[in-house]
Parts: C-alpha cells; sequence; structure tokens
C-alpha cells in the first residue's frame, strides 16, 4: 500500500477513528444489557466505564505494536531514526485515529460535564500532536512512534482493575492478582522511558538531523512528562490503591462490597489514568 499518499492516511486515520468509536458504543450497549453495575453508574462514570474499555483494546494493539518494534527484525528496529514499514505505518495512523478520539471524547465530557483537567488535556495534546508530527513529516522512522505506543500496556489491567472496583471486587483474589501486574505494568512503563531516553541519547546526531524541531520539541517534552511525573505519580497512586481500594476517579470514595451498586459522589471525569 501507498502510505505516502495522503488520501489512503486520511482513510486509515478515519477508520481508526471510526473503529474506536464503534468500541465505545459497543462497549455502552453490551453493558448496559448486561451488567447491572454499568446500569447504576451516574453517567459520568459510564463514560468513564466506555472510555476504559475502549482504551483496553487500544491497549493490546499498542502492546502488539510495540513488541513487535522491539523485537522482530525489521526496518523499524534496524534503523531507529529512519525505518519505516507498512504495519508501522498502518498503527501509526490508526494510533492517531485513536487519540483524535480521545482528545474529542475529553473536550465533550469537559463541556457536558462542566469540568476540565488541564493535566489530562496536556497530556493528550502531546498523544495526538506527536503522532500527527509523525504523519507530517513522514521521513522519520517509526521505532520511536511504535515503541511509545507500548507505554499503554497497562491499559488492559487498569480497566479490569476499575471495572471490578465499581462491581465490588475489591477484596477478590483476583482484582488483587490483576492490581500486581497492572502495578508491575507501570514498572515495565519506567524502565521503558529510560530505554527511551537512552535510544534517543545514542542517536542524537541521527535524530537532530531528521527529525524536524518542532517535532522534537513535542516528542522529548513529553517523554519528560511522562517520565518525571506521570509515571511515578501513576505507579504510586496504583500501588495504594492496592493497600487501600479507593476510587481516586471519582472523590476517593472507598470501593462498594460485593454486590453493592449504590451511586458514587460525582467528581470529575478524568477519562485517562493510563
Amino acid at each position: 500500500m501507498d502510505y505516502f499518499s495522503w488520501g489512503l492516511r486520511l482513510q486509515v486515520i478515519s477508520l481508526g477513528f471510526a473503529f474506536y468509536v464503534g468500541i465505545f458504543l459497543l462497549s455502552h450497549l453490551l453493558s448496559a444489557a448486561l451488567s447491572q453495575t454499568y446500569r447504576s453508574l451516574l453517567a459520568k462514570e459510564k463514560v468513564f466505564w466506555n472510555l476504559a474499555a475502549t482504551r483496553a483494546v487500544f491497549g493490546i494493539q499498542s502492546t502488539v505494536a510495540g513488541l513487535r518494534a522491539l523485537t522482530e527484525d525489521s526496518s523499524v528496529s534496524r534503523d531507529r531514526v529512519r525505518g519505516q514499514e507498512d504495519w508501522s505505518w498502518f498503527n501509526l495512523l490508526t494510533a492517531t485515529g485513536f487519540f483524535i478520539f480521545e482528545n474529542v471524547a475529553l473536550h465533550a465530557s469537559s463541556v457536558v460535564f462542566r469540568s476540565f483537567d488541564l493535566p489530562l488535556a496536556t497530556h493528550h495534546f502531546f498523544a495526538l500532536s506527536g503522532f500527527a508530527g509523525a504523519v507530517v513529516w513522514d521521513s522519520l522512522g517509526h521505532f520511536l512512534p511504535m515503541a511509545t505506543l507500548l507505554l499503554e500496556m497497562s491499559t488492559p489491567f487498569t480497566c479490569i482493575s476499575w471495572m471490578l472496583l465499581k462491581a465490588g471486587w475489591a477484596r477478590s483474589l483476583f482484582w488483587r492478582a490483576n492490581q500486581w501486574v497492572m502495578i508491575h505494568m507501570f514498572h515495565c512503563r519506567m524502565v521503558l522511558t529510560y530505554y527511551l531516553w537512552w535510544v534517543t541519547w545514542s542517536h542524537w546526531e541521527e535524530i537532530n538531523i531528521h527529525m524536524a524541531l518542532p517535532l522534537r520539541l513535542i516528542f522529548f517534552t513529553g517523554l519528560a512528562l511522562i517520565s518525571v511525573l506521570l509515571n511515578p505519580i501513576w505507579t504510586h497512586k496504583k500501588t495504594m490503591q492496592l493497600l487501600n481500594p479507593v476510587d481516586w476517579n471519582f472523590g476517593n470514595k472507598s470501593a462498594p462490597l460485593s454486590g453493592s451498586t449504590g451511586h458514587q459522589s460525582e467528581g470529575s471525569v478524568k477519562p485517562h489514568t493510563s
């Protein structure tokens, strides 16, 4: 396929956007039909529930793409600054569609629920800007974008953790085992960010030549935020949640007992906890 055709690029980005909108709607329909817990949630929490499910699906795609970039002998891994393949183009474009969806969902929920989370909006801005920039400056290789996607490895476990917590299963062995795996994934995310710093340091001259200055500013600012602030904060919160199961996305409310479906208080929606 000719991924240097802007017509094809826009089609694949649109496909990614439409696919994840479809996952969001499918999550809502299935949950409304099958889950008493879901039906008892506030509107804000239902949005969070469906975003968590959508993000979990994206996390699976991202993990496969990231591991492929790290382990497969391909142009992407051999030339970490300029290497590209058809599969990396597909993942880059569909990920851009997903991040467009994420930003639309964030700002739409901010308007509907009259809340705004500046750190979250900043995080989503860097995610979308970085991947859109890699589409625009298309001479850049795809190793860094694909490896960055691997940071989404924690999202399926975050989804399971929050859904089981809302269903009252936070004291179960399965929830605790999932929480342990999730915390391990957050530590792996931290190791991955250190690895990304090492890769960019090792290829600094080539990056300065082939990566446009605006894209460098976006990438390194975003990587610094993830490395220094977001990863440590999220890892700490997830670890504390294991010891004291609370829903810190909605007012730090204690987890309900199994079978309890009481309404939670309305806190500001934070639809991305990675």
